[in-house]
């Protein structure tokens, strides 16, 4: 993964820093505010689970990057660059969670294409992201923003809670991107 591709994004009060410990506790409480979301995703980010999934995320570089998501100086949740294909040619935005205040406010749109244009930019040719089959609210922003549904993963992964996950593929390739009205 590119180390130009990590690095802190903004756009307005809409900040992406590099996960750190500084960012513990404002996480916690972010995740702490949707308790029944965690259940279609493959790691629980609440109680005790929590500083273990935090700790990960710290020591998963560079295969997974992790930004906390700030709202006017806030955390408000989670995302991050995930290795996907070739090196320097595609990447998977994923790893994200924002607070329940902030969904369907246009700050998850603005959040990805952030990133988007970062990603290509960056010269990268290909953003991916996977999303759990149960978890429709997902699937509809990755098509808002205009995500090509390339397909079912099934059997992708078993999740914390035993279940078996059906994952959905998505893809924006740089020229649809750069193309776009």
């Amino acid at each position: 993964m590119s180390d130009g591709l990590y690095v802190p994004l903004a756009d307005g009060t809409l900040a992406l820093e590099p996960l750190a410990e500084r960012h513990r506790e404002g996480l916690r409480a972010a995740c702490a505010q949707d308790t029944e979301i965690w259940a279609v995703y493959p790691h629980n980010y609440l109680g005790a689970d929590f500083d273990v999934q935090f700790d990960r995320l710290l020591g998963s570089a560079p295969q997974r990057r992790v930004y906390a998501i700030l709202a006017d100086g806030v955390v408000a949740g989670m995302t991050g660059w995930l290795e996907h294909g070739a090196p320097g040619w595609s990447i998977e935005i994923g790893n994200s969670f924002i607070v329940p205040a902030l969904r369907g406010t246009g700050f998850n749109g603005r959040l990805k294409r952030l990133m988007i244009d970062h990603a290509f930019a960056c010269g990268l040719a290909r953003v991916v992201f996977k999303v759990d089959r149960l978890n429709t609210r997902s699937q509809a922003a990755v098509r808002k923003l205009g995500g090509v549904e390339e397909g079912l993963m099934r059997h992708e992964r078993r999740t914390w809670t035993g279940r078996v996950r059906d994952t959905v593929l998505f893809s924006i390739l740089r020229e649809e991107w750069l193309g776009r009205p």
